[in-house]
């Protein structure tokens, strides 16, 4: 069984920071913050696939090699945000950890 990988790109860490900045009625009406984090990671899939199918183009001889360069720097760029975002989601839980009772 395959672990699934989830990336995370500037573009949609800023769009789900502006969904949840629109108000707190509004992100409660659309699931949370749960819900904006599922959002963003759905379009971080996306690019990925993007790239994917960019390339495949591109080994069939119908892709462009400029459009495939482009959308796999895109997915380069998600993954590291996202291992960005990790570190610091585990070096935040780390320090609460360890916080005095």
């Amino acid at each position: 069984m395959a672990i699934p990988t989830i990336t995370v790109t500037p573009h949609s860490v800023a769009q789900a920071y502006r969904a949840a900045d629109s108000g707190a009625a509004s992100a409660v009406s659309n699931g949370g913050f749960g819900n904006v984090l599922s959002r963003a990671m759905e379009a971080v899939v996306d690019t990925s696939r993007n790239a994917e199918a960019q390339a495949r183009q591109a080994v069939s001889g119908a892709g462009n090699l400029t459009e495939v360069a482009t959308a796999v720097a895109k997915a380069e760029l998600a993954l590291q945000a996202t291992a960005a975002l990790r570190d610091r989601v585990v070096q935040a839980y780390q320090e609460i950890m360890r916080m005095p009772i």
